[in-house]
């Protein structure tokens, strides 16, 4: 009988995975990866989402001062409560286009009207007033309240365009970015603050514009993508470890069942029979069965005794 085929060292299989491993590993250390990065944020926005509300419902205090304003840095200032005195410059509002939630799940588009606000030593803040409605914007209502004015809202940072969001128009008083560039260069300003004022709700005696529109609750879902990838992360180290047991067994199996035709004489020696006896049984029954030649006697061959 023809021994089993040797089978495969070990260490030749193992070594047979180590393309999948590589592949399996690189994918888990981008998982992982991107899972402590969302961590990362997570403790990033929970920091920003305090510090805001500190600033937002902190008592209101006075704006950076002039001389500040060419170092001045959204991270230091943005979503603090302040006040500021001046008067509106009416005629130079600029209708910024947004949508505004005016129900819950609701929202409406309209404009945010934008006035500079001269103080009194001449410089100049722009007070974001608040939102109108498409259908109110060229209501009388929505002017600027004349005179010396006290504004309380909130520092903001100016926006900057993105991919997606036209460029400003001036020409045809078409906006669509806060951008205090842009209206510097439009209404020939000067001595105009790197920020704006969000105003609380209630500043307008008629009702529109509507301030108070600072979104400051900011989503925060970095907890729910950093589960996400660390479960794919737990998911890819499961099938690996599935495709590595698989693999394995089926070497063993491959290797087990790798054995030779064995030849038939072999087998029945093996097993204890004469080779090939069939015929000369065959041959001694059928002499068996004829009649003996030397047991005929003289009858045959002499004929009947006399």
């Amino acid at each position: 009988m023809t021994a089993p085929a040797a089978r495969r060292p070990l260490g030749a299989r193992i070594a047979s995975l180590w393309l999948p491993a590589l592949f399996a590993g690189g994918a888990l250390a981008t998982l992982l990866s991107l899972g402590f990065w969302q961590l990362e944020r997570l403790s990033w926005k929970e920091a920003l989402i305090g510090q805001i509300a500190a600033r937002a419902h902190g008592p209101a205090g006075e704006i950076v001062p002039e001389a500040a304003w060419p170092g001045w840095r959204a991270a230091d200032d943005e979503f603090r409560r302040v006040q500021v005195r001046g008067t509106f410059l009416s005629d130079l509002t600029v209708p910024v286009i947004g949508l505004a939630e005016q129900r819950p799940g609701q929202a409406v588009q309209g404009v945010y009207l934008f006035t500079p606000l001269r103080r009194p030593d001449g410089s100049i803040v722009v007070v974001n007033r608040g939102f109108v409605p498409t259908e109110k914007r060229n209501e009388t209502g929505t002017a600027a309240p004349a005179g010396d004015v006290q504004i309380t809202g909130l520092v903001r940072a100016p926006e900057d365009r993105t991919l997606f969001v036209p460029e400003n128009d001036p020409a045809r008083d078409r906006w669509f970015v806060r951008s205090l560039g842009d209206m510097v260069r439009a209404k020939g300003l000067t001595r105009v603050a790197p920020f704006y004022i969000d105003a609380d709700a209630g500043a307008e005696p008629s009702g529109w514009p509507r301030g108070g529109q600072t979104p400051l609750k900011l989503r925060n879902n970095h907890l729910g993508y950093a589960l996400t990838w660390f479960g794919l992360a737990l998911t890819l180290v499961g099938v690996f470890g599935a495709f590595v047991w698989r693999r394995l067994q089926d070497a063993d199996a491959a290797s087990a069942g790798e054995l030779e035709p064995q030849d038939a004489g072999h087998d029945q020696a093996d097993a204890g029979e004469p080779p090939s006896c069939g015929g000369i049984t065959e041959q001694h029954h059928a002499a068996d069965r004829r009649p003996d030649r030397a047991d005929a006697g003289p009858d045959r061959i002499g004929g009947p005794e006399r």
